[in-house]
């Protein structure tokens, strides 16, 4: 009998198969790799089966890829690689949907006053269904303005399909603001003008409206969040 029971004690514990196991106190954990950690969650139903999604971003803490900087800015860049992971949950577990190498890291040679871009705010939420990753850029040396990027996507035909994409750009000295939002699903685009991010200058913004000249089908594993495109 008690050799029946060790049976079943040893069966349970190894037969996860390639799915997170449902009942572990941190279900996830095995898509993320060694020595990476989590630096942003989020969670909802992502695909309608009333089951509770994960979104990860995660980063890798390899040392060697923090590196000194000589010249204005951080005197250290931290340069480590993050990913976008969408996992979905079902009975048995979870299993990894979509995945993304191209979020910036914290640090940029190239830019080395350029502040994290997902140092800001919250850079991942679910809600309503929807993804969104929010990207801010702003530098301590070299430019006065501020740049907040949204990508916002929904999981259809069996894959997360970007469906809106919004800018927005301040002007730190004159508070001047512009922004353009885009839906893939309409077509439509939605530009802002001549804006202001001051309580005491009562400026008029100038909305305009046109289309989108081609269609787009772009997938979050298709999107470079480091070098987007224009899309016109």
């Amino acid at each position: 009998m008690k050799n029946k029971i060790d049976l079943v004690l040893f069966c349970a514990l190894t037969t996860c198969s390639t799915l997170a196991c449902a009942n572990n106190t941190t279900p996830y954990q095995s898509f993320i790799p060694k020595k990476w950690k989590v630096l942003s969650q989020a969670q909802g139903d992502l695909n309608g089966d009333r089951q509770t999604d994960v979104a990860l971003i995660i980063e890798n803490t390899d040392p060697k890829n923090i590196v000194t900087n000589d010249r204005l800015g951080n005197p250290q860049l931290n340069l480590n690689q993050r990913k976008l992971l969408i996992l979905l949950k079902s009975p048995q577990g979870y299993r990894l949907a979509a995945s993304n190498s191209t979020l910036p890291s914290e640090g940029d040679q190239e830019s080395p006053c350029l502040a994290d871009p997902l140092g800001e705010g919250n850079p991942l939420t679910i809600k309503n269904g929807l993804v969104q990753i929010n990207l801010h850029y702003w530098l301590s040396c070299g430019s006065w303005y501020v740049s907040n990027h949204v990508f916002t996507f929904r999981y259809q035909n069996q894959s997360f399909q970007l469906i809106g994409y919004d800018v927005k750009d301040f002007h730190r000295p004159s508070g001047e603001t512009n922004a353009k939002s885009i839906n893939f699903l309409t077509g439509k685009i939605k530009k802002t003008t001549g804006g202001n991010g001051f309580e005491d200058q009562k400026q008029t913004a100038q909305v305009s409206w046109s289309k989108l000249k081609q269609k787009y089908a772009l997938t979050l594993e298709r999107i470079d969040f480091k070098n987007y495109g224009e899309y016109e």
